[in-house]
């Protein structure tokens, strides 16, 4: 862990926020105050990099447009966010400017990660701002983020982020001190202090959203973000925001996730786990066996059905012949040209609509299976 140059950090609602909504300034400067340190523990040479996710964005509103609690509506969510991010950034540039330290607002959507020109220009963002020695705070954009485009929580957006920036360590904050084996406000239940895959997991009572009411995650949400990320090669701490500087340091604290796989491409994890498909083509069982084993592009002519209502670029899933999901990719034709096209030839396409047609409905640099 105390090698780790870059490192992607993850604050909750719960951990930035007063009781009744507002933003607490002393537990943002507290935080502030551990990140900044551990920046500089880093050299000229050897800069150790933060890229910090925070929620909160809708918690800080919540206080200035009079609302007692988080409302469930899409529409007012938005508008606390309108309210609350603006509150949450000059909250955060004012207490890294005590270090000398400046910040960049980097707002995602779901949108974002799966489609390749909004992925470079994240990353390309993300990397500008590391190399100006700035701090990127990155959250989701709940001001325009629809239900179909949402990331949910931003546990998982963190897993995600800090696999698009290739970091060494994603440190997950919360209200709790790591993972029990059961209701932590119980007697009897034990920390679990390291997991190094699954089977650690096997008949763990992982418990829902904690007490304060103001965010949307989880231990079920920071769980699934571990295995993403340890999944994609990096390892994850989850603690609490109190303990923060031990996490970063290196020090026994809270749960340690593991490594359980390496890298994979980049978009495709988006695709995989950031996505929301907005359809589904069936395949035959040939298409099926082409997609899933020999990792092919899908064509037309392995196409029987569709279902739903989507455009070129969106993401669908991609069913077999007992409507198992087998696959998601980004598909080239509308909904509404793909039934014309279906178990033809690309050849014979082209020839009767002209050369735009001779293309895959999915190509499989745009594919992620699902099975197998």
């Amino acid at each position: 862990m105390l090698r780790a140059r870059r490192i992607v950090v993850k604050v909750g609602s719960s951990s930035l926020t007063t009781a009744t909504g507002g933003l607490d300034a002393d537990r943002v400067d507290a935080l502030v105050d551990v990140l900044a340190r551990v920046r500089e523990r880093g050299t000229e040479e050897e800069p150790v990099e933060i890229v910090l996710v925070s929620s909160g964005a809708i918690a800080a509103g919540l206080a200035p447009l009079g609302l007692e609690r988080r409302p469930t509506d899409l529409a007012r969510q938005q508008a606390a966010a309108s309210v609350g991010q603006g509150l949450l950034v000059a909250r955060y540039t004012a207490s890294f400017a005590r270090y000398g330290l400046r910040v960049g607002q980097v707002l995602l959507t779901a949108d974002d990660a799966s489609r390749r020109a909004h992925y470079r220009n994240a990353y390309r963002t993300l990397e500008q701002l590391l190399a100006m020695h700035a701090v990127p705070i990155v959250n989701e954009n709940d001001t325009v983020a629809t239900a179909e485009i949402r990331f949910g929580d931003n546990d998982r957006l963190a897993a995600l982020v800090a696999h698009l920036v290739r970091a060494d360590l994603l440190v997950l904050l919360s209200d709790v001190d790591g993972l029990y084996d059961g209701d932590p406000s119980k007697p009897g239940t034990s920390r679990i202090a390291e997991v190094h895959g699954p089977q650690d997991l096997a008949g763990v009572e992982i418990g829902s959203a904690g007490k304060a009411g103001v965010g949307t995650g989880g231990m079920v949400t920071k769980v699934e973000a571990a295995r993403i990320a340890t999944g994609a090669g990096i390892p994850v701490v989850l603690t609490a925001a109190r303990h923060a500087a031990d996490a970063l340091a290196g020090r026994d604290t809270g749960t340690i996730f593991h490594r359980t796989g390496r890298r994979a491409a980049d978009r495709l994890l988006w695709l995989e786990h950031a996505s929301s498909p907005r359809g589904a083509v069936t395949l035959d069982a040939g298409a099926v066996a082409a997609v899933v084993e020999r990792r092919t592009s899908l064509l037309p002519a392995g196409v029987t059905g569709v279902e739903g209502d989507f455009a070129a670029g969106d993401p669908v899933d991609l069913l077999d012949e007992n409507g198992n999901i087998v696959a998601r990719g980004l598909v080239n034709f509308d909904a509404r040209e793909l039934p014309r096209l279906l178990g033809r030839s690309t050849r014979d396409l082209a020839r009767e609509l002209g050369p735009a047609y001779e293309r895959e409905v999915v190509h499989r640099d745009d594919l992620v299976v699902l099975t197998g």
